[in-house]
């Protein structure tokens, strides 16, 4: 566990270990929630299929692509849960592949149209 008070920043660092030194990290999306075992129901979004959803949410430089690194404020769920636990879903490129995931950003996408 990582301690840390509630509106002070959070940091995180995300690595590769690989010795293919042409690969390139991309954080995709990250979710918080008060449970371990679900990440859906009652969960909060930080970023999503690359896009921020947490205002407080920073994305710093690395000296190396198979490096992410990003912040964003603690903060405490309703009810008073003393934990929050984190899932986060990265993407791996070969580096200077503009085609690739990783150099597209965020992507927004669209949402099914239920049919009648």
């Amino acid at each position: 566990p990582y301690y840390v008070g509630i509106n002070q920043n959070l940091y995180l660092q995300a690595s590769l270990h690989s010795s293919d030194p042409l690969l390139k990290l991309f954080l995709d999306t990250c979710v918080a929630s008060p449970t371990p075992h679900n990440f859906t129901a009652g969960s909060y979004t930080i970023i999503e299929n690359g896009c921020v959803k947490d205002p407080t949410y920073a994305e710093y430089s690395s000296p190396h692509g198979h490096i992410v690194r990003f912040r964003f404020n603690a903060f405490q769920f309703i009810q008073s849960n003393p934990e929050v636990y984190l899932q986060c879903e990265l993407v791996v490129c070969r580096a200077y592949d503009y085609s690739s995931r990783c150099y597209q950003g965020c992507v927004h996408r669209s949402k099914r149209e239920a049919g009648s």
